[in-house]
C-alpha cells in the first residue's frame, strides 16, 4: 500500500520511530497474523480507515514477528486493535469488529460525537457460585472440551490453533469454548483449574492439562487412552 500514513512495522525501534514522530497524532496498531483467517478481513478494514482518513497514523504489526511490541500490549490474540495518541491508549477492540474499530477512530479522531448510553437496565452480576456451577456445565457439555481462543475454525492465538491441530490429529472429537468472548469464565477457569494461560483441555468434565501438558500425553499415547474412557 502506497499511502504514506500506512505503515508494516518492521522491528520495535521502527515502531518507536513511528509513534514518536508526532506524540499528538492517533494511531491505530493492528496486531495480526498470516494463518488467522479473521485477520484477512480486519486487513481489509484497516486499509480502508488508512485511505479515508489521512491524518491517521496505521501501524501493521504482525503479532508473532514482532513479540516484544504484542507484550508491551499484552496482545494475546489476533486481530487485536489498539488505537493511541502518542504513547496514551486510547481505547482497544479484539476480534472482527468493523463498526466498533470505525466508531472508536471516528470518535477520537473528534469526527462524531462519543456513544451514550442506551438507558437500558444494568445486567445483575453473576454471583461466585452461579459462575462456578455454569463453569461446570461448560466443562461437562461433551466428553472432550476444548476451551481456547476463538473458534477451531478461526483460531485467534497461534496456542489455541496448535491445540485443535493436536484434537484432529489424535482423531478426537471435540466442543469448544471461545474464552474470549466471557470475561468471567476466562478469568474463573484460570482459578477453578489453577492453571493460567488457554488453551485448557477437558476431558470428562476434567482438566487434564495446557497445551504442552497435552502434547506430551498425545506423544506417548496416553492422552488416547484418557480420550478413550470419554
Amino acid at each position: 500500500m502506497s499511502s504514506t500514513n500506512f505503515h508494516t512495522v518492521t522491528s520495535p525501534d521502527h515502531f518507536q520511530q513511528l509513534l514518536s514522530a508526532d506524540l499528538k497524532r492517533v494511531s491505530l496498531v493492528n496486531f495480526w497474523a498470516k494463518w488467522a483467517e479473521p485477520c484477512k478481513q480486519m486487513n481489509e478494514v484497516v486499509a480502508e480507515l488508512a485511505k479515508k482518513h489521512p491524518e491517521l497514523l496505521v501501524l501493521q504489526v504482525e503479532a508473532e514477528e514482532q513479540e516484544d511490541i504484542s507484550e508491551s500490549f499484552q496482545v494475546e490474540a489476533v486481530p487485536s486493535i489498539i488505537l493511541l495518541r502518542g504513547h496514551t491508549l486510547l481505547g482497544r477492540v479484539g476480534g472482527v469488529d468493523a463498526k466498533n474499530v470505525t466508531t472508536l477512530v471516528d470518535q477520537h479522531l473528534g469526527k462524531t460525537p462519543p456513544a451514550q448510553p442506551n438507558g437500558q437496565a444494568e445486567k445483575r452480576e453473576e454471583t461466585e457460585k452461579e459462575l462456578l456451577a455454569r463453569m461446570h456445565r461448560i466443562m461437562k457439555q461433551s466428553p472432550v472440551v476444548l476451551f481456547m481462543k476463538g473458534e477451531p475454525e478461526k483460531p485467534r492465538c497461534g496456542f489455541s490453533r496448535k491445540a485443535v491441530d493436536l484434537l484432529r490429529e489424535q482423531k478426537v472429537t471435540f466442543t469448544h469454548f471461545d474464552i474470549l468472548e466471557d470475561e468471567a469464565v476466562r478469568q474463573g477457569l484460570k482459578k477453578l483449574n489453577d492453571w493460567p494461560t488457554y488453551p485448557q483441555f477437558i476431558v470428562n468434565g476434567e482438566f487434564v492439562g495446557g497445551l504442552d501438558v497435552v502434547t506430551e500425553m498425545a506423544s506417548s499415547g496416553e492422552f488416547k487412552e484418557v480420550c478413550a474412557t470419554a
